[in-house]
């Protein structure tokens, strides 16, 4: 097919069917147009798997099919955002974060301009796409960059809340998102604030803090565990950088355990930010960060990766019961 899927044929369908977190996606900048501001938009060969065809059949004029010169995309999108625009450029997250690093160092963050990244199907969700696929470095590589926001949405709906949000933020933004099939959190409309971390609730005994993909399941683990009696806490740390300190140190002072769980490597992401925070206060509270540890991921479906990792609500719930053991 050389010309773009029509939104009412069956490839359409049947995409927007397998992803649908990801249409918040087109559809918050499309509003954003719609409302008057510069956005454009951008990606590498890779329309369909973010959702972007639909800004681009809506704006065509305002979207540009970069193929796969994924470090192209991320110089272009600067010099369109010197000259004014609202860039946003996505492409898989284990490109933009590594192969692009010294385009997003130099050309945007170091210039200091307004462009927004988005790095979809972050962490093991390419499954058997294989380890090159995988993205469970980019937190890490993206949060040392100077001057550069890193932000991690549970779900369609504060991905929608945090690009609009982000039309005020004057420093350039990593997102990192999922596939588009995790499970709604949050209804549409939730409130966003970059650096402002949403508490679900408080515990005595451990305290969760989750950030992007493993919202959802921590918040099932985190309601079997309070119906059992146990006095756990969790915490939606959607901003990685910059974090949440006053959220961190609450809940280290009320906690025994601070649990991170993260779609990622243990060194370097949401769990060594944390790891930071209460090291610099001396908190008394042990930190425990769940995640994959050290290694690279291992090649099966995202289920299958997820169970394995202890990364889906029955994992993180054992983890927390090891933890308390």
């Amino acid at each position: 097919m050389n010309g773009p899927i029509d939104t009412n044929s069956w490839q359409y369908r049947q995409i927007n069917a397998r992803a649908p977190g990801l249409s918040y996606l087109a559809n918050a900048l499309i509003d954003l147009v719609e409302d008057g501001y510069p956005v454009v938009a951008g990606t590498a060969d890779l329309q369909y798997s973010n959702g972007l065809v639909r800004f681009a059949q809506r704006f065509p004029e305002r979207f540009t099919q970069f193929g796969i010169s994924e470090q192209n995309m991320v110089s272009a999108a600067a010099g369109m955002a010197s000259t004014g625009a609202m860039p946003f450029v996505a492409t898989f997250a284990s490109f933009l974060a590594l192969l692009c690093c010294e385009q997003i160092r130099t050309d945007v963050a170091y210039s200091a301009l307004p462009v927004r990244l988005i790095g979809h199907h972050a962490g093991i969700s390419l499954g058997f796409y294989g380890t090159s696929h995988h993205a469970t470095e980019d937190l890490a590589i993206m949060r040392s960059i100077a001057d550069l926001t890193v932000v991690a949405p549970a779900d369609g709906p504060q991905l929608a809340a945090a690009v609009r949000a982000s039309v005020n933020h004057a420093q350039p933004i990593y997102f990192r998102i999922g596939r588009g099939q995790e499970p709604v959190v949050y209804d549409d409309g939730v409130e966003f604030q970059f650096g402002k971390a949403i508490v679900h609730g408080e515990g005595s005994e451990l305290t969760i803090i989750a950030c992007g993909s493993m919202v959802h399941p921590s918040r099932e683990a985190y309601r079997a565990l309070r119906a059992a009696g146990k006095s756990v806490g969790l915490i939606d740390m959607h901003t990685i950088k910059p974090l949440d300190t006053k959220a961190v140190l609450s809940a280290a002072a009320h906690s025994r355990f601070i649990l991170t769980i993260e779609e990622h490597n243990i060194l370097g992401g949401l769990g060594g930010a944390v790891a930071e925070i209460m090291a610099e206060a001396g908190s008394p509270a042990r930190l425990i960060r769940h995640g994959i540890r050290d290694e690279y991921s291992l090649i099966a479906p995202p289920t299958h990766l997820y169970k394995h990792y202890r990364l889906d609500a029955a994992g993180i719930e054992a983890t927390v019961l090891e933890a308390l053991g």
